[in-house]
């Protein structure tokens, strides 16, 4: 049955749904098949697992992409193999069908409704259109000599084994090696073995990846099986290491040594803008040697919940890649007894720039906030601001917003209780909070209209946990 791009959407899908019924789809029918009416079939005949269907179609399919993430999604392993059987069938012959136009079978994550959106838009733009194309197909040249197919995945290694799809995916890519490219913008390793992971990264087209994440308790020495392959992703844009650990059987030496192979790897890394470490324990006594390392300016850095050194915050300050940060977060580095003049040339570094800072649980005392103010209240591009967990007076309080109340792009504001609103005993006393939260916002609003301004104190006597609270004395979150 041939259709006219005039027919209506619903008639046409009509029509192609009965193809659907038929026992004896050929690629020939395929061939005079709508291109608009190809995504609303697929997704149909894959929800009703018709597998011959699928194999025939994919072997016709029009677009440069097959979306595949938001179907597998259903419980349909077995349309899911027909889908590449049908693949297989093109890179064992080598030869195509003329409508033939895949490019990329993508496997990453896009909206659950993706599918009915799309069929919905073809459908509508077809019918709207007046007239159709009328430029002949050519035939499709033989695949041997092309670029092989690429298929396009995001992994998220979390636990021993892999999830039916991934698995059955991975071997069928690892037997045709040469037909195609595996590639994944997005890698988490967030728990597995890791000779597990080596198998996978193997199959795996560094240059692809743009996003690392590696959160599962590494020591050094398991570090190290990593570090060759990191240096290998060179359009890395983003790398997140947390909770990597220093085993007790590393000596010094051996941790030096294994410290400068894991840093070198960043000279690769030429794309690399965000940069988060948290507790990450062998930076301690060793920023410097990752820092001189960075050939690009980092947009966001956080280091958090690790142990450095005065010196360590010293090279931090004197790094030339961070002189166009946007993001900095050193929550949870403890400063107490340091100089904070590093801390102050870093912010003057980044006045210009700078939009989200968190100095949360440093551990910062009176004494110490004045070295930091001028630079920070140099710096009118912030928008956000938190200083949680720094034990600070009324008084210091005070200066501080004095500082701040003049960036008037400054959008969410979070600060300590003043040690004034603690009894001897460190329970909150909540008459004197209150009377505090009231002085501050009457002097706040007298300089300017703040947006959003939040109190915290350490352990709420409901949760136990922190609690906010704006200058309004309601509760924000608990």
């Amino acid at each position: 049955m041939k259709m006219s791009i005039r027919t209506p959407p619903r008639l046409l899908e009509l029509a192609g749904r009965s193809l659907l019924r038929d026992q004896a789809l050929a690629m020939s029918t395929l061939e005079e098949l709508p291109t608009e009416l190809f995504p609303p079939l697929f997704m149909e005949a894959f929800s009703r697992r018709r597998c011959e269907a699928l194999k025939l179609m994919v072997q016709a399919w029009p677009f440069r992409r097959l979306p595949l993430r938001p179907l597998i999604k259903m419980p349909c392993l077995e349309a899911f193999q027909a889908v590449l059987d049908g693949l297989d069938a093109l890179l064992t012959q080598g030869v195509c069908p003329r409508r033939w136009k895949l490019q990329v079978l993508d496997l990453q994550d896009v909206c659950e409704n993706f599918w009915m959106v799309w069929s919905e838009a073809m459908a509508r733009g077809s019918f709207l259109n007046a007239k159709r194309n009328k430029t002949p197909v050519q035939d499709c040249p033989r695949m041997r000599g092309q670029q092989p197919l690429t298929v396009f995945v995001e992994l998220w290694l979390k636990n021993r084994t892999l999830d039916e799809y991934l698995t059955y995916l991975l071997l069928w890519v690892k037997q045709r090696k040469d037909l195609l490219h595996l590639c994944c913008k997005k890698l988490k390793i967030l728990g597995m073995p890791f000779r597990n992971i080596r198998s996978i990264l193997k199959m795996v087209n560094l240059d692809c990846i743009q996003e690392v994440e590696v959160n599962c308790k590494w020591v050094l020495p398991i570090l190290t099986q990593f570090t060759p392959y990191l240096g290998h992703m060179r359009n890395l844009q983003k790398l997140v290491l947390s909770h990597m650990d220093v085993s007790r059987y590393v000596s010094p030496e051996q941790k030096k040594e294994i410290v400068t192979q894991f840093t070198t790897q960043f000279l690769k890394l030429h794309c690399l803008q965000k940069l988060y470490m948290n507790s990450v324990s062998f930076l301690e006594g060793h920023l410097d040697q990752l820092l001189s390392c960075l050939k690009t300016s980092l947009k966001v850095l956080t280091i958090t919940n690790c142990v450095l050194l005065e010196s360590d915050l010293k090279h931090l300050s004197q790094c030339p890649s961070i002189s166009q940060l946007k993001t900095l977060d050193l929550s949870g580095i403890r400063l107490t007894n340091y100089s904070l003049v590093p801390l102050q040339i870093l912010l003057e570094k980044v006045a210009a720039t700078l939009e989200y800072l968190d100095l949360d649980d440093c551990g910062i005392i009176d004494s110490q906030v004045n070295a930091i103010l001028p630079a920070l209240s140099r710096c009118f591009e912030l928008n956000a601001f938190s200083f949680c967990g720094n034990p600070i007076s009324m008084a210091t309080l005070e200066n501080l917003l004095s500082h701040t109340i003049i960036l008037k792009n400054l959008c969410v504001e979070v600060y300590p209780a003043p040690q004034e609103s603690y009894g001897a005993d460190g329970t909150l006393c909540w008459s004197r909070f209150a009377q505090i939260r009231a002085e501050l916002m009457n002097r706040v609003r007298d300089l300017r209209h703040p947006k959003r301004i939040f109190f915290c104190i350490d352990n709420c006597p409901d949760c136990g946990n922190r609690s906010f609270y704006d200058l309004e004395a309601d509760q924000y979150c608990c």
